[in-house]
């Protein structure tokens, strides 16, 4: 059902974003404007902006569907999302805006000298912000289908369309404000409905979780499947159909009561099955997560305890270090005024986000006490979307859903916007070496290809998607900013190796899962979680190589990490050897 308010709720947020976009045809001129806001965004806005770009698809719906799904180890993912900005905070935020530079790329070459290095972390950038901006698109189909009721490939493409036209219009100085407002209508979007879905919700206590082999109906619910899907019955039981079921080579189950018998039993587009009380039904190729697992902290890989330390780690060690090598993220510190005002952004975004990762969890959790149908209907992803309409009622349920899609919606736009400028950026500054024309090109052109890939991998779980471009991050631009920034020892040689070496590592590690390899077993947890072994082969082939070819150190490494560390008070008297990059 279509929910006109929902509708406004979600136009209003395309518009908002539109506006911001236009507003950039009249103040965005030169690569600056487009690249860094012209190097003077105050830190509360620049906070905001951050905090709005940052919270992802995987923030807004994943974190809350891998709870559902897998139990409450997945709030790793929420801790390591909040933590890394910790680690940027200590190691890397002020000593990367003092550098001056408009990118990554930029960064590497001006630090070791190294043309080669530029182009490499062009690719990595283009590599790590494509596997980010799919399940953003992802999202934004899943939205579109759960509140609107269009296919998929709608929301994908409105999403694609907006965030392309707003970036090619303006860059970085016109999508600023805009991500600033969107973080504050994420953090409402989940705040409300949590308070509210908290006090209205009619749930079994909470230890009724322990103890049971799975999903249970605790009353008659009746469950709608908006796409066809394959259910397994574990036992016969009696339901009344609105649509039509069939077993393989069966003959159609039509509508009124029916008793289905234990097996797979396919299900039509738009078909409605009421349940009697007992245990849920799963989709075929799920794993049912038992009261005892779906409690444990540790990470369960496909909803199965595969070496779920490793598993936990590998979650960490990616997520805690993969902030310091994103680039739709490090490219906003050089948006800050000075060092100072970077460290003073990067501690607002701690509390910001602070404040907002307490939210995901507690859908989750009421999604695995109160919508078990949602296992049964495959959408366990859309958890935050359809908890409204699940447990509140008439104007309140429908108040409480535009608001949550409002909130994924802008969720799915902050985030591809920055990505989509980081790509941009890489290409039109790093690669053809042009100005805002080359810009607005290369926008409209990653723009559209973003959106043909998010239309191939949906079937991929957001928070999983987002979890591999942290490792790829954390594999390749977290360790050569850390020795680059805090090691004089590193060369050319052992930075391009590291990068090359463990960007490519993660990269492929990441495609072998995606194409189905590792399903079992130690191959699962490290094709999975790649971040526990690519992460130390990138920091060691680094410091090996470096420590091999000590003729590849920069000449004036020492007037650089100088460049890096002083605070901007002293650089601006005469010190010899010492010239900021950039402008």
């Amino acid at each position: 059902m279509i929910h006109p308010i929902a509708v406004g709720a979600v136009v209003a947020v395309a518009v908002v974003t539109l506006a911001a976009g236009a507003r950039g045809l009249r103040v965005a001129r030169t690569p600056a404007d487009f690249l860094v806001a012209t190097r003077a965004v105050p830190p509360a806005l620049n906070a905001s902006a951050i905090s709005g770009e940052y919270l992802s698809a995987a923030s807004f719906l994943g974190i809350a569907a891998l709870v559902m799904v897998d139990g409450l180890g997945a709030l790793w993912y929420a801790v390591g999302y909040l933590a890394g900005y910790l680690v940027l905070l200590t190691l890397v935020a002020a000593p990367l805006r003092r550098f001056g530079a408009y990118t990554i790329p930029d960064f590497a070459e001006g630090r070791l000298d190294s043309p080669a290095l530029r182009r490499v972390a062009t690719f990595m950038v283009l590599v790590i912000c494509g596997f980010y901006v799919l399940p953003q698109l992802t999202g934004a189909g899943l939205t579109m289908q759960a509140v609107l009721g269009t296919p998929g490939w709608v929301g994908v493409t409105a999403l694609g369309s907006v965030v392309t036209l707003a970036i090619a219009s303006g860059g970085m100085k016109s999508i600023t404000l805009a991500q600033a407002v969107q973080y504050w209508i994420k953090l409402v979007a989940l705040l409300v409905p949590a308070v509210v879905l908290l006090s209205l919700a009619h749930r079994p206590p909470v230890g009724a979780i322990e103890g049971r082999a799975g999903p249970v109906f605790a009353r008659t619910t009746t469950v709608r499947f908006p796409g066809p899907e394959t259910i397994v019955v574990a036992r016969p039981v009696t339901v009344r159909i609105s649509g039509v079921l069939l077993r393989s080579g069966g003959a159609p189950v039509g509508d009124g009561p029916r008793r289905l018998t234990a097996g797979a039993w396919e299900v039509r587009a738009g078909t409605s099955v009421a349940f009697p009380a007992g245990p849920a039904p799963e989709v075929r190729g799920a794993h049912a997560v038992s009261g005892s697992a779906w409690t444990s902290p540790l990470v369960l890989t496909d909803g199965r305890p595969i070496h779920p330390l490793a598993a936990t780690y590998g979650v960490i060690i990616a997520t805690f270090l993969g902030a310091l090598g994103l680039p739709h993220i490090l490219v906003r510190f050089y948006t800050n005024v000075d060092g100072r005002a970077a460290r003073r952004t990067t501690a607002f975004v701690l509390l910001l986000l602070s404040c907002f990762y307490v939210l995901p969890g507690i859908f989750g959790w009421l999604g695995r006490l109160d919508a078990p149908g949602l296992y049964t209907s495959g959408q366990t992803q859309s958890v935050v979307l359809a908890l409204p309409a699940l447990q509140a009622q008439g104007l309140t349920g429908s108040l409480l859903g535009a608001l949550t899609a409002a909130g994924a919606f802008a969720a799915f736009l902050s985030t591809t916007s920055g990505l989509l400028i980081a790509m941009a950026g890489a290409l039109s500054h790093d690669i053809l070496h042009r100005g805002p024309v080359a810009f607005r090109l290369s926008a409209l052109g990653l723009g559209l290809a973003a959106t043909a890939g998010g239309l191939a991998v949906g079937a991929f779980p957001i928070s999983v998607l987002v979890g591999w471009a942290f490792a790829v991050a954390a594999s390749s631009f977290c360790p050569l900013l850390v020795l680059g920034i805090w090691w004089p020892g590193l060369t050319r040689q052992g930075a391009l190796a590291g990068v090359i070496l463990g960007g490519g590592a993660a990269s492929g590690a990441v495609v072998a899962t995606m194409a189905g390899l590792g399903n079992g077993g130690w191959a699962a947890v490290l094709l999975g979680t790649p971040a526990i072994w690519t992460v130390p082969l990138a920091f060691g082939t680094m410091l090996l190589v470096s420590w091999l070819t000590p003729w590849g150190r920069p000449e004036d490494v020492t007037a650089k990490l100088l460049a890096l560390h002083l605070p901007e008070s002293v650089r601006r008297r005469p010190l010899a050897g010492i010239r900021p990059r950039g402008t």
